[in-house]
């Protein structure tokens, strides 16, 4: 396989798995071609190489850049705007669970809590509020090891996981 093709299989290897992260087949395609690009890339240059449109292209730039996946690059002299990924591993990944929790988990929590006060005192209400307070004891604890995880240095994270699979 020659660069060219690698470059093109990770690109679309990397969009089909971002839509696991709760992103979209483009805006993970252009976070990939950020990740491997050797310098900054315009607008123009993303859309040429993902033969998408300019307001695609615009529209999923911008929501990277939410994200803090991917950064503006000046370059003096120049009119245009240049865009790089966030090439630290640790970093993007701690990016994506933060938003992952932002967009998911936290709301549910919310909604978790207003259910837990559902009232009666027959046995179907004290089932429900029993299923919903063990979903959101679940749901704390994962909140709880997410941010964790999002304080920690990834030195911690890897020595944490390998310890783990040894056992």
């Amino acid at each position: 396989m020659n660069l060219e093709e690698g470059k093109k299989q990770f690109i679309e290897s990397w969009g089909t798995l971002g839509s696991s992260w709760g992103i979209t087949r483009t805006m993970a395609q252009i976070h990939a071609l950020l990740l491997i690009a050797p310098a900054p890339l315009c607008a123009e240059d993303i859309m040429d190489e993902l033969q998408i449109s300019r307001g695609n292209a615009n529209m999923n730039i911008r929501m990277l850049i939410d994200w803090g996946l991917v950064h503006k690059k000046l370059k003096s002299g120049e009119r245009k705007e240049y865009f790089m990924a966030e090439k630290d591993m640790w970093e993007v990944v701690k990016n994506i669970i933060i938003h992952r929790k932002k967009k998911e988990l936290e709301p549910m929590l919310r909604i978790l809590d207003e259910l837990s006060g559902v009232e009666g005192k027959d046995e179907e209400s004290e089932e429900f509020r029993n299923v919903i307070r063990d979903i959101k004891l679940f749901s704390s604890k994962a909140d709880t090891t997410l941010d964790t995880l999002i304080h920690a240095d990834s030195n911690w994270f890897v020595g944490t996981f390998l310890s783990l699979i040894r056992k």
